[in-house]
């Protein structure tokens, strides 16, 4: 996957805000929205995007837009036509969901060493996750690498059970490539066995993950588009400067 100008636009407002304090225009927007959006949500933000003529609204993870009266709100996704539809609403919500690395729980996570293992990435995945098997499929051609996997159970009422199976498993990192690559299921472990399922569901509450599979690289970006095997070796490598 190329790195596209739409991805590149969404990022340029992530540098603007960081560089930049909030505008006259954008308090002014920020002012007039927070009391029509009602008492129990808080704006974090407002930004002016560089597509039609815009406003972007952060709100707890979630991203709206209005426009410069602030009178008309528009709920759902920005998409670049022109650019192979890129999804400019998913490039943004992953740029804002950036976190210290080194703050995830990696205890919680099934941890697969390939090769020297230098370059690090944690996902959150889910079983019965279909573009998560998508994603190991890409895997699958990656070497040196260390991959922190987060079994975060949403899809499904029975992704807890698997995902319980393959935790308690001996060899635990086998179980889930045995799983999602073969779909091998692991042998039934006891209802007693403990997993970290509360807390990783928690922990994907906090980070305000909405889907799987979601990435976190080692220099705290994330993303929920899938990669192919060129883009995430690349940047993989990126992430080791």
């Amino acid at each position: 996957m190329k790195q596209s100008t739409a991805l590149l636009l969404a990022a340029s407002l992530l540098a603007l805000s960081a560089a930049n304090a909030e505008t006259p225009a954008e308090a002014r927007i920020k002012a007039l929205i927070t009391p029509r959006l009602g008492v129990n949500i808080k704006v974090d933000s407002v930004t002016r995007t560089p597509y039609g003529g815009l406003y972007e609204i952060s709100t707890n993870g979630d991203i709206f837009y209005t426009d410069e009266s602030a009178r008309y709100l528009f709920i759902g996704k920005v998409v670049d036509t022109g650019d192979n539809y890129q999804d400019l609403t998913r490039a943004r919500a992953d740029q804002l969901a950036g976190i210290r690395f080194t703050d995830l729980p990696l205890a919680a996570a099934i941890k697969t060493v390939r090769g020297d293992g230098k370059r690090v990435m944690a996902v959150f995945e889910d079983p019965n996750c279909p573009y998560c098997r998508k994603l190991h499929q890409t895997l699958e051609g990656i070497d040196n690498v260390t991959i922190y996997t987060f079994l975060l159970n949403i899809l499904s009422d029975d992704s807890a059970f698997k995902s319980r199976d393959i935790w308690c498993a001996a060899d635990r990192a086998k179980a889930w490539h045995d799983w999602i690559v073969n779909t091998k299921a692991a042998p039934a472990a006891p209802a007693a066995c403990p997993t970290p399922n509360e807390q990783v569901l928690a922990l994907g509450k906090k980070l305000h993950v909405a889907g799987t599979p979601t990435v976190y690289f080692s220099d705290g970006s994330r993303t929920g588009t899938a990669f192919d095997r060129q883009a995430l070796e690349a940047k993989l490598n990126a992430t080791l400067k």
